[in-house]
């Protein structure tokens, strides 16, 4: 029997009204406060990346962070942290199964 794959969330570089979210980094800030937030125990001496939880990309042009719901399983409050900063800056947020 085959898995169903968990829905993420994916925060648009958006509003809601259509303009394109400045500054043009946003994703990859957010993300990086986003980093420490991961499977495992930390990892000394490893080069900082991404939390696979928490990723910057884009799609259609279009800046985005594609949140996975691990990260709401693990620490509820970096979860709210993201789903707060969508909220406060007027984001547009949609949810899709996980990025092929």
């Amino acid at each position: 029997m085959a898995s169903t794959p968990p829905i993420v969330l994916y925060i648009l570089g958006k509003t809601s009204d259509g303009k394109t979210f400045r500054p043009s980094d946003w994703a990859e800030r957010l993300a990086g406060v986003m980093s420490q937030f991961r499977p495992g125990a930390g990892q000394s001496g490893r080069h900082l990346g991404y939390s696979p939880w928490c990723v910057p990309s884009a799609i259609e042009g279009v800046n985005c962070v594609i949140l996975h719901p691990d990260l709401r399983d693990h620490e509820v409050m970096a979860w709210d942290f993201c789903i707060n900063f969508a909220r406060d800056n007027g984001l547009q947020v949609v949810e899709k199964g996980p990025p092929s």
